[in-house]
């Protein structure tokens, strides 16, 4: 791979230097790697397949997702509905755990939504958009929806949730309108008003995260990423990944 020379700090660099491939090795066989990720290999499996270490497998799985997810994110027009899922935190990998550990996965000491659950909000438009945040445990606010979701919603978008009053909070403070559908009362659609497409997306992404046996949260929106341009099925072929995962910046 070229090399260059910066006339002003005399430090070399490549096409990959400050990108998430940089310093990685086998480059021969990245493009069969990709066509792991596209068909969601475990990461033994893939390491198989394309004989590196399961180490070497585990290291590309993140490093390319976190390629692929420095591309600019959609802006949502139009009806965009938005709402949570969660998943029980974890600490898979960890040699220091804060917490006893669970056995097979575990689940919540507590019921209902508390600080035990990693919050994922999804917002997706009509025309099949879709951004995921991994904002933080426990239900989401009304400041992190300023933080996460303000900066990709067009400003005469119409946003469709439940009826979280974080969600009538941060309309009210973002000046977006709002409808808000009352699930709990057993109300799904109000016209053309629901949020079955996102929460569609939110089964989906469930169903296909079951083949991992347990995600760590600290690379929970690695995930959700993965499965968003999975879902998108826009990206089909290694070289279109490779491709986006180089250009982005």
């Amino acid at each position: 791979m070229q090399r260059y020379r910066c006339v002003a700090c005399r430090r070399s660099y490549n096409a990959l230097t400050g990108t998430p491939l940089a310093r990685l090795r086998l480059r021969d066989k990245w493009l069969q790697y990709f066509q792991c990720l596209i068909e969601s290999t475990p990461v033994r499996s893939a390491a198989s397949r394309v004989a590196v270490a399961k180490s070497t497998s585990f290291r590309w799985r993140h490093r390319f997702i976190a390629a692929m997810l420095r591309a600019p994110r959609p802006q949502l027009t139009g009806i965009v509905e938005a709402d949570e899922t969660y998943h029980l935190e974890s600490q898979k990998g960890s040699r220091h755990l804060d917490r006893p550990p669970r056995k097979r996965g575990g689940k919540a000491s507590r019921r209902g939504i508390s600080s035990e659950l990693d919050c994922i909000l999804v917002a997706r438009d009509r025309n099949r958009q879709t951004c995921d945040f991994v904002t933080g445990r426990g239900p989401v606010s009304a400041s992190q929806l300023m933080k996460h979701l303000k900066p990709v919603l067009a400003p005469d978008v119409l946003l469709v949730t439940d009826a979280a009053k974080a969600y009538q909070a941060f309309a009210k403070q973002a000046g977006i309108t709002h409808e808000a559908i009352n699930v709990r009362a057993g109300i799904r659609v109000r016209g053309a008003l629901h949020i079955q497409g996102v929460n569609g997306w939110h089964s989906r992404y469930k169903t296909w995260l079951r083949r991992f046996n347990g995600v760590a949260s600290r690379y929970l929106a690695n995930y959700t990423g993965w499965q968003r341009v999975l879902d998108a099925a826009e990206l089909t072929a290694p070289r279109q990944w490779l491709h986006i995962a180089v250009a982005s910046d």
